[in-house]
């Protein structure tokens, strides 16, 4: 997008990429044409969204409970396994999850209100963020909001909601911004299809099976499995887990409190367990799914947070020191890991003090505060106690983790595979054969922006396709990913004493075959390219000792369901 003339549709290796709308790649784009195509700039946008995320969710509590559940209820959002991994990530999740969460506050203030200009404030705020929802993530972005709405009304009894005028005339907002997108992609060339990949195959796909191509089905990858996101539920919550299930208990205790005491929690659970149900039954199923839903899980543990001051028992000070304790084994792990990491980059280290340094001091800090949360949990200081909590995870994040994260960025560059595909090809024509999204992007991005892509999976027809391409332009380079991972030697080692010889690790200089479909249609390697414990490639290019290519080409091309 940073390049493309049209900004409806994404093109990756020329080809449409109808998966999203563009909303996360008309920004990430804008950023990279004003700053280059480094991936940091390419990635700032996400701190927006991250920060909209913290406010929106951090004023719902705030408004519901109290400035203390605010604050909690922002840290909770942004620190939990789940939204963080979501707000790091350059994917169409991040923008998502900031809108979910601005819509939630624009229905939090429209369903509350006290008065018409406040309820049409408040709905008008939820149609603007919905609509820009949809044009980050097409219309999984109504689910939460639309379930929220729908089970407060039920659990409140004031279906009347649905007779309010201010309800809808902010559908106006969204009518305008989606539907003029929609217009530009039908009025472009293949619009009708590409707006059907858009919402049919992997809209409705994602939930159930539908007619469509194979490289389209996207109910057959991800596959859901009955309890799926319950069980892994508590991996997407860390570190926060035994909080939220003291939170959990908390609110079932108080279920008989104060009808407008518990607003709040209704406002959570309505938020997110009408979500959890609905994917759980979908055919598909990512922990991303579920990052829409997480709002309402900050704003319970912001809502128990709150009441620890003044009201806590020995569950939540057993919560509070098991997710101490906790934290501290993830301290050790994470040592561990710098100390493997550091070994196995050393000698390609450019900073070595800055690495050390922030290791050592981030591990120190978390270590003490875990410890000093264990101790005031202990003497039931409990709200010190969940303070010092979030400086522990916040050291080890900004301290070791963020040099680990260094050295793993180093293993998936693939911008300097592109660069050197780039530089190897000198101008000859690039052939992109069965793809997956990321190398068509890289490719894109990095090496060449006018290439021919075939679609995969490895078939007959493919391969049939790729030799006539090749009889048409002799000179042209075949781009491929070569199966397996390669592996740098300490990490080889580790697997090793672990006893994981099973997983076959590879050594970055192993010496890759010609693949048999490549050696079938008379070409060899002209190039190897592989990233440390990661992705490798090669360049292919046609074997000139080979003399039977075009008439296999010409057969091919006249029997495309042939050998």
């Amino acid at each position: 997008m940073s390049w493309q003339r049209d900004k409806a549709v994404p093109i990756l290796a020329g080809d449409a990429f109808c998966e999203k709308p563009p909303l996360t790649y008309w920004i990430a784009g804008a950023a990279m044409r004003a700053g280059g195509t480094d991936a940091w700039i390419a990635r700032l946008p996400n701190l927006l969204y991250a920060l909209l995320t913290a406010l929106a969710v951090g004023s719902i509590a705030r408004r519901s409970v109290s400035p203390v559940a605010g604050m909690a209820a922002a840290a909770a959002i942004s620190t939990s396994l789940l939204s963080y991994q979501v707000a790091i990530w350059l994917a169409t999740d991040a923008p998502l999850l900031a809108s979910v969460a601005v819509a939630l506050l624009g229905l939090y203030v429209g369903f509350y209100a006290v008065d018409t200009r406040q309820r049409l404030r408040g709905y008008s705020c939820m149609h603007a963020a919905l609509a820009l929802g949809f044009l980050a993530k097409s219309a999984a972005a109504w689910m939460v909001p639309a379930l929220t709405l729908a089970s407060l009304m039920i659990w409140e009894r004031r279906l009347r909601e649905l007779l309010r005028w201010e309800l809808y005339l902010g559908l106006v907002i969204q009518a305008i911004l989606i539907l003029s997108w929609v217009g530009f992609v039908y009025v472009a060339p293949d619009g009708a299809a590409h707006l059907k990949v858009f919402f049919w195959n992997n809209l409705v796909g994602r939930f159930a099976h539908v007619d469509a191509p194979e490289d389209l089905q996207y109910a057959s990858a991800h596959r859901n499995s009955p309890g799926k996101y319950l069980i892994e539920l508590p991996v997407y919550l860390w570190p926060w887990t035994l909080l939220v299930l003291a939170a959990a208990r908390r609110a079932w205790r108080q279920r008989r409190a104060a009808w407008e005491a518990l607003h709040a929690v209704r406002f959570a659970l309505a938020t997110f367990v009408p979500t959890l149900g609905v994917l759980s039954v979908a055919a598909t199923a990512r922990n991303i799914y579920l990052a829409p839903a997480l709002p309402g899980i900050a704003l319970l543990l912001g809502w128990w947070l709150n009441g620890l001051a003044t009201d806590h028992d020995a569950w939540d000070i057993r919560a509070l020191r098991a997710t101490a304790a906790l934290l501290l084994l993830a301290t050790a792990v994470v040592g561990i890991a710098v100390i493997v990491v550091g070994r196995d980059s050393w000698d390609v280290l450019s900073m070595r003090p800055l690495f050390v340094g922030l290791s050592v001091v981030g591990l120190g800090v978390g270590a003490a505060a875990t410890l000093i949360a264990w101790r005031a949990a202990g003497r039931g200081a409990v709200f010190r106690g969940a303070l010092a909590l979030l400086l522990a995870y916040c050291a080890i994040l900004t301290g070791p983790a963020s040099q680990l994260y260094r050295r793993i960025d180093a293993w998936q560059d693939l911008g300097s595979i592109g660069r050197a595909m780039s530089k190897d090809a000198s101008g000859r024509p690039l052939i992109l054969f069965t793809a997956d999204e990321t190398t068509r992007a890289f490719v894109d991005m990095y090496a060449s922006t006018s290439v021919v892509f075939i679609r995969g999976p490895i078939t007959p027809v493919a391969t049939a396709t790729l030799q006539s391409r090749l009889a048409e332009q002799p000179s042209s380079l075949v781009v491929t990913q070569m199966p397996g991972q390669t592996t740098s030697k300490t990490l080889r080692e580790l697997a090793e004493s672990l006893g994981l010889q099973r997983l076959q690790f590879k050594p970055n200089d192993a010496i890759e075959e010609t693949p048999a479909w490549a050696s079938q249609s008379g070409l060899q390697i002209a190039h190897r390219y592989a990233l440390p414990n990661g992705r490798h490639y090669a360049l292919l290019e046609l074997d000139k000792s080979a003399s039977r290519l075009a008439p296999m080409a010409s057969t091919a091309h006249r029997s495309p369901t042939g050998p």
